[in-house]
């Protein structure tokens, strides 16, 4: 039985999947924040290196406890933005065994649409593909494969830190956020106009997680229930409502919404609601699966 590895190095978390192809073994996440301030300083923090490297420390741990031989690692924005990648990438490296792969935000789309759309069934193509990150947002039209995939460079963590000053945010900030937004899915339709013919979106990553457990009222995360929930666009918007004016200490009171993701989730409702407006959709079908999926898929495809 092959069994393999994936890590994702993202902006705002750091997480591992280990599975055999048969169903996950490990799927584990840790808020790192390793794109903190990036948006502003063009590069990495030393603390942010520290605290994703200690991550990584303990899932290499995990890797060997279950005899994995083959992992990927990949850095997405956050590493794309830095112009002191290498600082974190050489340590990242002697660490886990392999070196980070630098993904662009092709690369980081296309995977993301292969985890997500593996174990897709029952609702109608071609699906839209929305990969809600810390420093970009990646957005996948296709059905049995990608057709066109744009990304754009608005996250949770981005957001928050470039509009989102106050606490709770004021209204011309949640505005302005808004806005960014919204022009980063003009250029988007421009270049990709298929985006506007998907049927269904299906919606990864933390911040729409985090969103369906807060719809939901979970004490405590709850994958199954996670995966392949419809979260109306309703459900979302009313979510959204509630986090962005509430304050960060408020917000905690929110069963489903982890104390590490607090201070960023309202940038990450942002992305999420404008684009279920733009695209006027409905709601989304929430997904677990997603870019580590595609990753592992990957390698168990060589083996």
């Amino acid at each position: 039985m092959t069994v393999v590895g994936a890590i994702d190095c993202g902006t705002n978390s750091t997480r591992l999947l280990v599975t055999d192809g048969n169903g996950q073994i490990e799927r584990l996440m840790r808020i790192t924040r390793l794109g903190e301030g990036v948006d502003a300083t063009g590069r990495l923090a030393p603390a942010a290196i520290e605290r994703t490297l200690e991550a990584l420390r303990d899932y290499r741990q995990v890797l060997d406890s279950h005899g994995v031989g083959a992992v990927r690692m990949s850095a997405t924005s956050a590493a794309r933005d830095a112009g002191n990648r290498e600082e974190f990438f050489g340590p990242a490296a002697q660490i886990v065994g392999v070196a980070p792969e630098l993904l662009s935000g092709d690369e980081e789309g296309r995977l993301s649409f292969a985890g997500a759309t593996a174990d897709v069934a029952g609702v109608p193509a071609p699906y839209l593909v929305v990969d809600i990150g810390g420093g970009s947002t990646e957005l996948v039209v296709g059905e049995d494969s990608p057709i066109g995939v744009h990304s754009i460079d608005v996250g949770c963590v981005r957001l928050a830190e470039k509009f989102l000053r106050h606490d709770p945010a004021r209204p011309e900030e949640l505005t302005n956020a808004l806005s960014e937004v919204r022009e980063g899915l003009e250029e988007a339709t421009q270049r990709v106009p298929a985006l506007r013919t998907a049927a269904t979106m299906i919606g990864l990553a933390g911040t729409v997680t985090t969103v369906a457990a807060v719809d939901i009222g979970l004490a405590a995360y709850d994958g199954d229930r996670i995966h392949h929930y419809w979260l109306s666009r309703h459900a979302a918007e009313e979510v959204f409502r509630t986090l962005a004016t509430e304050t960060r200490s408020q917000r905690l009171g929110n069963p489903g919404l982890e104390e590490a993701r607090a201070d960023v989730i309202v940038g990450g409702c942002v992305v999420l609601v404008a684009v279920l407006r733009y695209f006027n959709l409905e709601g989304c079908l929430v997904s677990e699966s997603d870019i580590l999926d595609g990753l592992a898929m990957s390698l168990l495809a060589r083996s």
